[in-house]
């Protein structure tokens, strides 16, 4: 059987590093707006979000939203829109990604709870579709297809 890694990078797939935290979720690093962020990866969120108090750290411009947030156990939040920013997982980019801006201390504070480090913003599936992503769980990397 053809291991992963090596049909991935035929298929001109990149590998990047993910970290499985203290509470199983794979925290990856990227670049927003030219701006190193760390994240997380998870394949439940629907898009890309930043907390809000890191608009400024990632120079971001936004707009209100009617969008209500959900998830990890906050419901109805409020959200703003920012669009057209750059996004970099490794060598793979993309310049017109829209992150929703929302309120991540419910995370932050779970996540510290538990001895772990907090985070920037979640990657989102909207990123993972994108990039035609691979998630390895086993040599944990994500892989993000090179634009051809």
């Amino acid at each position: 059987m053809v291991k992963l890694k090596k049909h991935l990078k035929k298929k001109s797939y990149l590998p990047n590093k993910v970290r499985l935290t203290k509470t199983n979720h794979l925290e990856i690093k990227a670049k927003l707006n030219g701006v190193k962020g760390v994240f997380i990866l998870d394949t439940g969120a629907s898009n890309t979000c930043v907390g809000i108090g890191k608009e400024e750290k990632f120079h971001l411009e936004f707009t209100d939203s009617e969008l209500k947030a959900a998830g990890a156990g906050a419901t109805d939040m409020e959200t703003f829109m920012s669009a057209k920013n750059t996004l970099a997982i490794g060598s793979w980019e993309t310049k017109k990604q829209k992150i929703v801006l929302f309120d991540l201390s419910h995370v932050n504070t779970a996540l510290e709870l538990h001895n772990a480090s907090p985070v920037d913003g979640i990657i989102g599936a909207d990123v993972l579709i994108k990039s035609k992503g691979v998630i390895d769980y086993k040599s944990l990397h994500l892989y993000v297809r090179k634009k051809m």
